[in-house]
C-alpha cells in the first residue's frame, strides 16, 4: 500500500499533463470574446457551489472526514470530460475549454482555500491542518508545472502532443481505477458504513450543480448553449484531482476523504446524459 501511495503524486502529474496537453494560450485569450459567460460560471463555481456543498454536508450530517471530501470535490476545478458532454449535449465546447483552462488555474489558489476552511470546520479548529503554505507549494507543483508543460508540448510540438494524447489519457484512466480501488479497500469499512447517507449526498450535490450552473446562466439571459456549458462545468469536477489529493500522503493522505469523490466518479456519467437529454428534449406539440 505504501508503495502505491508513493506513487499518487505521479499519479496527480499524469492527469494534469494531460489536461495541459488539451489546452493552448488561445483557451485563456477567448475570455475576451465572452466575458459574461466567463463571469458567470467562475461566480458560481467559487461561490454558489462550496455554499451549496456545505450546505448538504451539514444538513445530511456527514462525519467530519467525509464532509470534508464533498468540500474537497466542490473545489476541484471542471475536467476535459466536462467538453466531451457539452459536445454531445450541444452546448458551447469553445467556451468549456476555456472555463476549464482558467478555473484549472484559479483552483490553484481556491481549491487550498475551501480545504483549509473545511478542515478547520469539520474536523476542528486545535487539528494541524495540512494544506498550509509549504503544501500550497506542492500542489502548485504537482498541479501547474505539469499544465504548464503540456501547453509548451502542444505549443511547440503539436505532432508530439498529439501522439502523445491517447496514451496519457489512456494512463490517466488506468491511473484512476487504480485510485478507486486504493480508496475503496482502505476505507470500505467508512464507506458500508455511510453509504446510503454520502451516497445520497454526493448525488444530490451532483444534480444541484448542474441544475444551479443552468439556472443561473439562463437567469441573466446568456444563450441556451452558453447555460448548458456553464451548467456541464459548474457540475462535472475532476474526480481524479480530488482523489488524488485525498490519498496522497504528501497533501490530505486520507482514503475516506476520497469516498465522495469515488461515488461521484461513478454516478456523475448518469446525471451528466441524463441533464444532456433533459435540456435538450423537444417540446410537446399540442394539437
Amino acid at each position: 500500500m505504501s508503495s502505491l501511495n508513493s506513487l499518487l503524486p505521479i499519479a496527480l502529474v499524469i492527469i494534469m499533463l494531460g489536461l495541459g496537453l488539451s489546452l493552448t494560450g488561445a483557451d485563456f485569450r477567448r475570455v475576451l470574446e465572452q466575458p459574461r459567460s466567463v463571469v458567470v460560471a467562475l461566480l458560481c463555481q467559487v461561490l454558489l457551489l462550496p455554499a451549496v456543498c456545505f450546505g448538504l454536508a451539514v444538513g445530511f450530517g456527514l462525519m467530519p472526514e467525509l464532509a470534508v471530501g464533498l468540500m474537497l470535490l466542490a473545489a476541484s476545478p471542471g475536467g476535459p470530460i466536462a467538453n466531451i458532454f457539452s459536445h454531445l449535449s450541444k452546448g458551447d465546447v469553445a467556451l468549456n475549454i476555456t472555463l476549464t483552462a482558467v478555473n484549472s488555474l484559479l483552483s490553484l489558489f481556491t481549491l487550498p482555500l475551501v480545504v483549509n476552511l473545511s478542515l478547520a470546520y469539520f474536523m476542528g479548529e486545535g487539528r494541524d491542518v495540512p494544506l498550509q503554505f509549504a503544501k500550497i507549494i506542492q500542489v502548485f507543483l504537482f498541479v501547474l508545472v505539469p499544465v504548464v508543460v503540456g501547453m509548451g508540448v502542444r505549443r511547440r510540438r503539436p505532432v508530439l502532443a498529439q501522439q502523445l494524447d491517447r496514451p496519457v489519457r489512456l494512463l490517466s484512466i488506468v491511473v484512476l481505477a487504480l485510485m478507486f480501488a486504493l480508496v475503496f479497500v482502505t476505507a470500505r469499512v467508512a464507506l458500508m458504513a455511510n453509504l446510503t447517507t454520502v451516497g445520497s449526498a454526493v448525488l444530490v450535490f451532483n444534480v444541484l450543480s448542474l441544475a444551479v450552473g443552468y439556472a443561473v446562466a439562463m437567469m441573466v439571459k446568456l444563450k441556451k448553449p452558453q447555460a448548458i456549458s456553464i451548467a456541464l462545468e459548474v457540475g462535472i469536477h475532476n474526480a481524479a484531482l480530488a482523489i488524488t489529493i485525498a490519498l496522497s500522503p504528501q497533501l490530505l493522505g486520507n482514503p475516506t476523504m476520497g469516498i465522495p469523490p469515488m461515488i461521484y466518479g461513478l454516478t456523475m456519467v448518469v446525471t451528466a446524459l441524463g441533464f444532456g437529454l433533459l435540456v435538450n428534449r423537444r417540446p410537446r406539440v399540442v394539437s
